[in-house]
C-alpha cells in the first residue's frame, strides 16, 4: 500500500504506476474520500474542543447553583453530531482502504519504461566455464521425453489424481527433487545466511492482503470458504507475515529467512501459453528467499538476495541471465524485480525460475511491518524483499535438458550426489 501522502502531494507520479502496471485508474475516487476524510477529522476536532469547552461551561455554572439544562442540552447536540460523524469516518475510511489496496506500487526511477517483456534488459549472462557454445539450441529429448524414458514422471496419473497441471513424482524423479530441495536449503540456511522456516501451506485473507495478493489476484488462488483460507501461491506470503503487525529493533536486521513449500496456483488466463508438462504447473516445489530490511540497505540486500538465487544455478551448472524487468512488467507489488531465467537448450527457450523483488515499504504498510531505530523513536515501516531461491519445476527442466549426454543419460551436478544414491540417471 502506497503512503497516502504519496498519492495526495505526486498523484502524476502514482498515474504513470497505475498505467504501466494496467490497473484501474481509481485515483479521483481515493482523492475524493481523502478529502471527505480529511475535512470529517478536522470537524471532529473542533466540535471536540468545543464539548471540552462547553463542559467546562456546565461545571462552571453549576458551581454557582445555576441553571446549566440549555448548555447541557447544547452538548448533547455536539455529542450526537461527533456520534454521527465518527460512524460516517468509518465508513469513508474502509473505501478509501479498500481502494488503496488496488494501485499498485510506484516503480524505482532506474527501471527501463515498456509495456511487456520486450522492453525488459539484460543486465547479467553465466554459462559454465564460459563456453557460449552451451547457450545453442541441440538435439535431444525434452523433459517429458526424459521422464517418460526413466521414469521420473507420470503427469497423466498426476492429471487422473488431481487434474491436468499436478505433477505426480516417481522414482528417481522424486529423490531427485528431494534432493535439490534438500541442496538449495542446506546452501542458504549454512552458507548465505538465512534460517530456514517451515510455514503453513495455508493463509487467512489478511496474509495475503499483506502481500498484494488480495484483492488483484482473487481469481489465482485456491480457496476454501469453510475454513476461509487460502493455498498459498508462494511461501512469500506466510513467511512475510510473521512479523505482521509488530515492531522490530533495527539492530536486529537485516533477518532472513528461507523456507520451502508446496506452492498452488490457478494461473487463470493462461489460455494460449505452453502448458506442457512443467513449464506451467498448478502445484510446484520451491526454496523461497525473505528478507526485512532497513529502508536505507534495501537495494543492496536486494543485489545480496539476486546473487544468492544465482549461486545455486551456478553450482548446479546451469546457464542463466539476469533480466531487469521494466515497469510494465514489473509485479503489482513490486518497486524493483529481477528476473532469472535458466536456458533450455532442448527447448531452445530461456524459461524463468527465478523472481527477485525490492517491495520497499509497500508490504510492510499494508501488513503493519514496523521498526524502532532505539526505544524512543518512532516506529517506522520497514522494507521486505523476497526472492525464489529457487523454484523446481522449470529448474528440473533446465537440469535434465543441459545435463543430457550424447547417449540420452543424465548426469546428476556434484553438488547434488551427497543427498542421492545415483550419480548419474540412465
Amino acid at each position: 500500500m502506497l503512503d497516502i501522502k504519496i498519492i495526495r502531494e505526486q498523484p502524476d507520479l502514482v498515474r504513470s504506476a497505475i498505467k504501466a502496471k494496467r490497473t484501474d485508474d481509481i485515483l479521483d475516487d481515493v482523492l475524493s474520500f481523502d478529502g471527505d476524510r480529511r475535512a470529517i477529522i478536522s470537524r471532529v476536532e473542533l466540535l471536540k474542543n468545543k464539548r471540552n469547552t462547553v463542559s467546562e461551561e456546565i461545571a462552571r455554572i453549576k458551581r454557582k447553583g445555576e441553571d446549566a439544562d440549555d448548555v447541557i442540552t447544547e452538548m448533547k447536540i455536539v455529542s450526537d453530531e461527533i456520534t454521527a460523524l465518527d460512524t460516517a469516518l468509518r465508513g469513508i475510511e474502509e473505501n478509501l482502504n479498500g481502494l488503496l489496496d488496488s494501485i499498485p506500487n510506484i516503480t524505482h526511477p532506474d527501471i527501463p519504461h515498456g509495456e511487456d517483456a520486450s522492453a525488459n534488459k539484460e543486465v547479467k549472462r553465466w554459462v559454465p566455464r564460459g563456453d557460449e557454445t552451451l547457450l545453442e539450441k541441440k538435439k535431444g529429448l525434452d523433459h517429458l521425453q526424459v521422464a517418460e524414458k526413466y521414469e521420473l514422471f507420470d503427469f497423466k496419473r498426476g492429471a487422473k489424481i488431481a487434474a491436468a497441471g499436478f505433477p505426480l513424482y516417481t522414482g528417481r524423479g522424486a529423490a531427485l527433487e528431494r534432493a535439490l530441495i534438500n541442496f538449495m536449503l542446506d546452501e542458504h540456511s549454512q552458507h548465505n545466511g538465512y534460517t530456514e522456516v517451515l510455514p503453513p501451506l495455508f493463509v487467512n485473507a489478511e496474509s495475503l492482503r499483506g502481500t498484494g495478493n488480495l484483492p488483484k489476484f482473487r481469481d489465482q488462488l485456491y480457496y476454501m470458504p469453510e475454513d476461509e483460507l487460502f493455498a498459498i501461491p508462494t511461501a512469500e506470503v506466510p513467511v512475510t507475515n510473521i512479523y505482521r503487525d509488530e515492531i522490530l529493533k533495527a539492530e536486529d536486521l537485516p533477518i532472513k529467512f528461507c523456507a520451502f513449500s508446496a506452492c498452488f496456483r490457478r494461473e487463470a488466463g493462461s489460455y494460449g501459453k505452453d502448458t506442457r508438462g512443467f513449464l506451467r504447473v498448478h502445484e510446484f516445489n520451491k526454496v523461497e528467499l525473505v528478507k526485512f530490511s532497513l529502508p536505507e540497505d534495501s537495494y543492496k540486500e536486494h543485489e545480496a538476495l539476486t546473487a544468492n538465487a544465482e549461486s545455486i544455478l551456478e553450482k548446479l551448472e546451469i546457464p542463466y541471465r539476469r533480466m531487469l524487468l521494466c515497469d510494465g512488467d514489473t509485479g503489482f507489488s513490486s518497486a524493483k524485480q529481477y528476473d532469472l531465467e535458466v536456458w533450455a537448450p532442448v527447448e531452445g527457450n530461456w524459461l524463468e525460475a527465478s523472481s527477485c523483488s525490492n517491495f520497499e515499504a509497500f508490504q510492510a504498510r499494508r501488513a503493519n511491518i514496523r521498526f524502532k531505530r532505539d526505544p524512543k523513536s518512532k516506529p517506522e515501516f520497514i522494507h521486505t524483499l523476497n526472492g525464489s531461491g529457487v523454484a523446481t519445476s522449470r529448474l528440473m527442466v533446465a537440469l535434465l535438458e543441459n545435463h543430457q549426454q550424447a547417449d540420452g543419460s543424465i548426469a546428476i551436478p556434484a553438488v547434488l550426489h551427497k543427498y542421492l544414491t545415483f550419480t548419474s540417471i540412465a
